[in-house]
């Protein structure tokens, strides 16, 4: 177990050929940088992803330009100063070490030792060339790990880029021969390199509780489920500005903090440059803020990555910047350190073998559900649902056994469910896994495109005119005791070619008889693909018709605003007898080729109504100056009206 407060983390992938390693490193100069910002944990390069090392080791290969041991030097400097100290291994690339070491390398099932990850024949990538977990690097990295657990002042480990990356070296064939697994079965061969690089992470866990039983242990690349077992916290690896975007950190946010527990700090890197290996750039306060304020409203602690020149320039705007960020955190660590989000309602999504939730239905799902202002938790079968009011199954969620059971027992104490598609449908996608379901499946929805017609009492909002799902659906009718509340609209034919005309053009014709949206009970069922239509197309109607089923299966949420833009986000957590409402106003957007974020938005006079549970609020203000806000209670709800927010406000009800 372990919690942070603030982490940095630092990048020192050097190059062979540079001269001056280290030659300007001023150790106590910069830990008393990093003291100033008021981290509490530093990770750093034991040996970088080029294969050079930065302490004076037996067994690897220090750089050859390096004079000094860097880690002795920066593991004693930290623990003087009360930061806490992790060092980062590459399980699966080490350039040089593989120049000296053929026989670690992997092999693809192509028969390829040089990788190119995005351009073929670029060979610039740092992935050109990979290890094997099953050469004799495993003992190797192990025997390196062992020689810092033993002889250095380091508190832990971060192992990183342990992906599942097929392999039929010799080393791999011959045990994969052993296990009857066929080697032209790519498939078959990436399930035996994730069997294969778990094993190690266990060796590696194994070895290093033998010789430190409370060591920090990460590793990056595994799905968290799998390895939480070993791990002493989580972290978040989400640089928005490069591959990852804006849609990722809050699939992570909602999902890993289910994971990780309470007991267990889960780190929200994400980086001060504009992607890894940037030496030159450094994003906005805003752009940091906003993935960091979004975190801590979330229950991750923030961690900000960054590449350390290698000859030990300072690079001192950047610690300014660190300093200026971290310093409009650390204003709200006395409300916001030890809350937690304890939400009523779960969106459930299988991982299927994913580091999480990672589908766009799933992805899709968070965003609209944040956009709406819904409190939630993203879990797999991994957590109990049994503390959850309602349910929310979006798109494609077959109901396996354990799901079934679940859901029939949520039903048995009065929860709710909300399902959409294929969700609820038996492993083999034939019926629907539980009789008390709202719907009988009869197949795919043979329309395209899929039209529905909004009517009744969850049309409110909508216009009166088919409407576009922009993906696919189910085919359905209303089982007995089910309630048809809207149908499906039929086009004129489908789009596509039919042999002699395009048929791109397809109004909608008529309403069928075909049901679109049923309820029975306290079991809504929407038979289209709204949350992969919210993703094709982001259309408002989609997102206001899941508003309206909402409202129906939970009428009274913990939290609702009149007046929050669909861009603004709010989460509510506790902490003891406090409950604390974040709001965020920031809007990212795409430029170029290029995510950016550097402004904040103001918000004027915005509505705010929290439940209050039977409790009493005696005073309700605006963090971190305790300016106090009027307030009344109606309906249950302690109602507020915020004068201003301008990108992030803190608004406390004691």
């Amino acid at each position: 177990m372990a919690k942070f407060n603030y982490g940095l983390f630092y990048d020192f992938h050097t190059a062979t050929t540079i001269p001056d390693v280290g030659a300007k490193f001023d150790v106590e100069a910069f830990t008393d940088q990093v003291k100033s910002c008021g981290v509490d944990f530093l990770t750093w390069h034991a040996r970088c992803n080029q294969g050079n090392a930065y302490y004076n080791t037996k067994i690897g290969m220090r750089h050859p330009s390096l004079q000094f041991d860097m880690i002795r030097a920066l593991g004693e400097s930290c623990h003087r100063k009360g930061i806490l100290l992790s060092v980062y291994f590459n399980g699966h690339l080490s350039d040089e070490e593989l120049l000296h070491h053929r026989d670690w390398m992997a092999i693809s099932p192509q028969g390829d030792t040089y990788r190119s990850i995005e351009n073929p024949g670029d060979f610039t990538s740092p992935w050109v060339r990979t290890v094997c977990y099953n050469s004799p690097f495993r003992e190797h990295l192990k025997a390196m790990t062992l020689e810092l657990a033993e002889n250095y002042p380091v508190d832990g480990f971060f192992f990183d880029c342990l992906g599942a990356y097929p392999c039929i070296c010799e080393h791999c064939a011959a045990e994969m021969r052993e296990k009857g697994i066929d080697l032209s079965d790519t498939k078959a061969v990436t399930a035996f390199s994730a069997f294969s690089v778990h094993r190690m992470c266990e060796d590696l866990n194994r070895a290093i509780r033998e010789v430190k039983p409370d060591a920090l242990l990460f590793f990056n690349g595994r799905p968290f489920e799998e390895v939480i077992h070993m791990e002493s916290h989580l972290e978040c690896e989400c640089l928005p500005t490069a591959g990852w975007g804006y849609e990722y950190l809050p699939v992570a946010a909602h999902y890993m903090r289910t994971v990780a527990g309470p007991d267990k700090s889960v780190l929200n890197m994400t980086g001060r440059f504009n992607d890894w290996g940037d030496f030159g750039g450094l994003r906005t306060a805003e752009g940091l803020e906003y993935d960091l304020f979004y975190g801590a409203a979330n229950g991750m602690r923030p961690d900000i990555g960054g590449h350390f020149h290698p000859r030990g320039d300072l690079d001192l705007p950047v610690f300014d910047r660190i300093r200026e960020v971290y310093g409009n955190l650390q204003q709200y660590d006395e409300w916001v350190l030890g809350a937690v989000n304890d939400p009523e309602i779960a969106l459930v999504y299988p991982r299927r073998g994913e580091h999480h939730p990672a589908r766009p239905a799933a992805a899709s799902a968070v965003r609209m559900l944040t956009e709406l202002k819904v409190q939630f938790d993203l879990v797999t079968e991994f957590v109990p649902w049994d503390k959850y009011k309602l349910l929310i199954f979006p798109d494609d969620v077959p109901f396996t056994e354990e799901y079934a059971k679940r859901v029939e027992k949520h039903l048995k104490r009065g929860g709710a469910v909300l399902a959409t598609s294929r969700s609820g449908l038996d492993p083999e996608g034939r019926r629907f896994a539980l009789d008390s379901w709202p719907a009988v499946y009869e197949g795919p929805i043979g329309y395209h495109p899929l039209y529905f017609m909004p009517a009744g009492r969850f049309a409110d909002g909508l216009p009166e005119m088919p409407l576009s799902v922009y993906a696919s659906g189910s085919k359905i009718r209303a089982a007995e005791g089910a309630d048809t509340e809207m149908y499906y609209v039929k086009p004129y034919f489908n789009q596509g070619w039919d042999g002699l005309r395009s048929n791109y053009y397809v109004p909608p014709q008529e309403v069928t008889d075909e049901p679109f949206f049923v309820r029975k009970g306290s079991v809504i069922y929407i038979a289209g693909e709204i949350f992969l239509g919210y993703c094709n197309r982001a259309p408002v109607q989609l997102r206001q018709l899941l508003g309206r089923a909402l409202e129906a299966l939970d009428p009274n949420p913990k939290f609702k605003s009149a007046t929050l833009p669909s861009f603004a986000r709010a989460f509510v957590q506790k902490k003891g007898e406090t409950e604390m409402v974040h709001v965020l106003a920031y809007c990212p957007e795409r430029r170029g080729n290029a995510n950016a974020l550097e402004d904040r938005i103001t918000l004027v006079d915005t509505d705010l109504r929290l439940r209050t549970d039977g409790r009493e609020i005696r005073r309700v203000y605006l963090a971190p100056d305790r300016q106090e806000l009027p307030f009344e209670i109606r309906d249950g709800y302690c109602c507020v009206n915020v004068p201003r927010i301008t990108g992030y406000a803190l608004i406390v009800f004691e």
